[in-house]
């Protein structure tokens, strides 16, 4: 597996946008679903396919709202997904799979992070929650429509977060200690290996996975879920972004791409580059950045959340562990009692 994890020259940058990976690109008659793709880098995923031909499905909780944001974008619809609830994700699986539609690409872009704890109605702790479990429920609920592609992807949009932490096998849902990035690296870890696991059972159907770091980017609204589940408040204050030098003395976001802080168009990019790049026709089961496949990086976890000097973002040797990513994925099949 260690093998994969290594960058194969792309040709691409930190700095290429999603425009850029799609250049020459034709996706004309693939369909596609982006949760949350209506706000941050998922509109600007959404916008680019929409721009390279690709007919795309929206999942959000408010699809009035996120029909708002996307006004404007050709071939694009949404629908109701709350990946809190159960019952919304069946609902969900059950339209799409009903319209007989093939699914070429899944980006399972939406999440949250920080905040209080807050838990969904089955006790579970929401990072784990919505970011893994209810995007895990959907993508094996969409399983038919992805084998009748005959050739699809699945993405994962992770975060360099998944160095935090790795599963938290004897408590998942934090009933003692709970730590919110704890939580979110939890999470993040666990889209990777569910990335693994999932390439490694569905590569013969022609069903790939990846898992994204975006970048650090300004005005994602990645923030944490409000118990009355509607607008996120900023969980970072601006002196705290300023701090991380994401901001500057002004407020202005401060662009930098090969020290990660990016513009949505770039943070979006790798999400689109795993979706759809010829160079990974071969290739499934790996973590990327920077439009990439990212190198292992073996160094201890230095969290130093809060620093102009952030950590590493390359994948950590937990987040891909074959038997941690076989053991999250028959972990969360009993959560979810599939």
């Amino acid at each position: 597996m260690t093998q994969r994890q290594h960058p194969i020259g792309t040709g691409f940058t930190a700095a290429s946008t999603a425009d850029d990976v799609l250049k020459g690109i034709d996706l004309s008659g693939k369909n596609v679903i982006v949760t949350g793709g209506h706000r941050g880098i998922g509109l600007e995923t959404t916008r680019a396919l929409s721009k390279a031909g690709a007919s795309i499905t929206v999942a959000a909780r408010n699809p009035g709202r996120a029909a708002s944001a996307l006004a404007g974008i050709e071939r694009v619809d949404t629908a109701r997904l709350d990946l809190l609830d159960p019952a919304s994700i069946d609902a969900f699986v059950t339209r799409y799979l009903g319209s007989g539609r093939p699914l070429h690409i899944l980006i399972n872009n939406a999440g949250i992070m920080g905040g209080e704890l807050v838990r969904d109605p089955r006790g579970y702790e929401s990072h784990f929650a919505l970011n893994h479990l209810g995007h895990f429920q959907l993508t094996l609920g969409l399983l038919p429509a992805l084998r009748a592609a005959h050739g699809a992807r699945v993405v994962n949009v992770s975060s360099g977060a998944q160095r935090i932490s790795g599963i938290r096998w004897d408590d998942p849902h934090f009933t003692t200690g709970y730590d919110p990035m704890l939580a979110y690296g939890q999470s993040k870890a666990a889209n990777v290996l569910f990335a693994v696991e999932l390439d490694r059972r569905w590569a013969a159907d022609g069903i790939r996975g990846y898992a994204v770091h975006p970048g650090v980017v300004f005005g994602t609204d990645l923030g944490p879920l409000l118990t009355d589940g509607e607008e996120r408040k900023a969980w970072l204050s601006d002196d705290d972004l300023r701090s991380m030098g994401i901001l500057d003395e002004s407020g202005r976001p401060i662009i930098d791409p090969d020290r990660e802080r990016k513009t949505p168009q770039q943070g979006a990019s790798t999400s689109v580059f795993a979706a759809t790049s010829p160079l990974l026709a071969d290739i499934g089961g790996v973590y990327l950045k920077d439009n990439d496949i990212s190198p292992l990086d073996e160094s201890p976890v230095d969290v130093a959340f809060g620093s102009d000097q952030f950590p590493s973002s390359d994948v950590a040797p937990h987040a891909i562990d074959l038997e941690s990513a076989e053991r999250l994925w028959e972990l969360s099949e009993n959560m979810l009692k599939i």
